[in-house]
């Protein structure tokens, strides 16, 4: 005679698999929370990229101050002294100004956005920039046409313009003229970023691919840098995560155009005030 005992056991409602929805909502968390670390990794990677010269550039800035404190100690009359106290304090202004640079990309504010003068914006990602291209011989632009306010995630929007300057510096191998622009639009209802360099260009057969994840017309450089595919994806969603656009236009041999349109935010009336 056979017990019930020995009879399998039901499965209790609660204790049943994730529903479909439930399944869909933590896979959904997932990708969110590896969007974040995807967002981080690139943010250290475009800091190591840029380690080199900018440790390049504050060697320069030790070098003035002690040549000039120097200079300022073995002479005596006013005139001197006070050059040397101006090219000391000018070095110091490169300094903090290279420092605020840094700090305020490495700094992440989450989904904050708050109203920006993309032109300042703009110059605070240059500053970071200035050294990397001099030192592979790519000569800088820049024409700021118009000052727009946007509404900005100023972290991942200044991640957006380093990336493009690195690939535009990548772009041109032996050096070239890097043009970056900032104005309004035609119609007056945003602000627009260019970024134009000299390089090699890319095929028109392969510009509609290069914004698909992994997808990448270079191979890594000899540092190990780029070549992933994943720069131009993060750049676009970060873009249309604004409300915004992002278009190429590239030719073979003439070089290529980036263009960043973000709505303007709204007027100042119609935000809280201080």
């Amino acid at each position: 005679m056979s017990s019930q005992k020995d009879l399998p056991h039901a499965v209790a409602p609660e204790q049943q698999s994730d529903s479909p929805e439930q399944q869909i909502e933590q896979l959904q968390r997932q990708v969110e929370e590896l969007q974040q670390q995807l967002l981080i990794a690139q943010k250290m990677s475009s800091v190591g990229q840029l380690a080199s010269s900018i440790t390049h550039e504050f060697n320069n800035i030790l070098t003035t101050t002690i040549n000039y404190a120097k200079m300022g100690l073995r002479h005596k009359d006013a005139a001197t002294r006070e050059k040397c106290f101006n090219r000391i304090l000018s070095a110091g202004q490169r300094a903090a100004k290279i420092t605020t640079g840094m700090l305020a990309y490495a700094r992440s504010k989450g989904d904050r956005k708050e109203a920006l003068d993309l032109a300042q914006v703009v110059g605070d990602v240059l500053v970071l920039c200035e050294k990397d291209l001099q030192m592979n011989r790519v000569k800088l632009q820049v024409d700021v046409l118009a000052h727009p306010m946007c509404e900005l995630n100023v972290s991942h929007v200044q991640q957006v313009i380093l990336n493009l300057i690195v690939n535009a510096r990548q772009a041109m191998d032996g050096g070239g003229m890097l043009f970056v622009k900032v104005a309004m639009s035609d119609d007056g209802l945003m602000g627009e970023i260019s970024v134009r360099d000299t390089g090699s260009g890319i095929p028109a057969e392969k510009l509609p691919q290069i914004f698909e994840p992994f997808f990448t017309t270079k191979e890594a450089d000899e540092r190990g840098q780029g070549g992933t595919g994943l720069g131009l994806s993060f750049c676009r969603d970060v873009i249309e995560s604004h409300k915004g656009r992002m278009r190429v236009e590239s030719t073979i041999g003439q070089g290529t155009t980036f263009t960043l349109r973000l709505p303007l935010a709204a007027p100042a009336s119609g935000r809280k005030s201080a």
